[in-house]
Formats: C-alpha cells, structure tokens, sequence
C-alpha cells in the first residue's frame, strides 16, 4: 500500500513539474511574441497573452524580473524642453509617472486578489476533504463563508 501511495505521489509531483514548466514556456514566448509586437511588457499583458494568473507570475522570480525589467526599459524618456517650458514638461512627466504608478498599482492590486482568491479556492477545498475523511473541522473554519 505504501508503494502504490509513494507512486502516486510521484505521478502527482510529476504532473505539477510538467503543468508548472509548460506554463513557464508559455510566458516565455508571451515576452518574446509582445517585444516582436511592440507592445508594452506589463503583468496583465504577459498574464493573457501566455494565459496564466498573475499569481503564477509574481511567484516565480525569474519571470517577474524579466518582466519588470522589460517594463522599465519601455519607459518613455522626455526630451528636453526649453527653458520656457520647464514647468509644464515637469507637470506633465509627473501625470505621466502618477498614472504610471497607478496603472502598476491597479495591476499589484489585482494580482493580489487573484492570489487571495485561488488561496480561499485551496482552503475551502482542503477544509472540505478534511470533512469527507472525517476529520475535526475547528468551528471557527465552519461558520467561514465562501469567497
């Protein structure tokens, strides 16, 4: 019987090492097919492009440096303004920074949700297979509603 639980759970290792790299392989060609395109390397962009969470991104260092790096180096670089224009050139570099930044934060945001989310999707599920092997359900965890 061990035997047959050992090999299971290494079928079972095995499949998540496969699920994990071909998503990897897809986010890899997501990168490369959005720089080809010209367009911007952002999370949400890479995310529905290779059609993965933006959790899987955010949790894999690799990917999220590259992504961050590829991000920064989009930024656009104003030209010098006259002098008589320094004021306005400054306004308008900060609106660009702030929407930026807020552009980057609704992105975190999400991203955070998303992996809030899939963590209430993992907990309900393991409360409910703790209760189909009969386990003790702590109370506290029975009255949680689901997300």
């Amino acid at each position: 019987m061990t035997d047959t639980r050992t090999q299971r759970t290494q079928t079972l290792a095995a499949a998540a090492k496969a699920k994990s790299q071909a998503k990897t392989e897809a986010t890899e060609k997501a990168i490369r097919t959005l720089v080809k395109r010209g367009e911007p390397i952002t999370f949400q962009a890479v995310q529905r492009e290779a059609g993965v969470s933006h959790a899987f991104l955010y949790n894999h260092p690799d990917l999220r440096g590259r992504i961050e790096h590829l991000r920064a180096q989009a930024l656009p670089i104003p030209a010098p303004a006259p002098a008589a224009d320094e004021q306005n050139t400054l306004v308008l570099a900060l609106t660009s920074q702030i929407t930026r930044l807020k552009r980057q934060h609704r992105e975190e945001v999400q991203a955070l949700r998303d992996a809030l989310e899939q963590a209430h999707g993992e907990n309900l599920d393991l409360r409910r297979e703790l209760a189909r092997r009969g386990g003790d359900v702590p109370p506290q965890t029975q009255t949680i509603g689901s997300c």
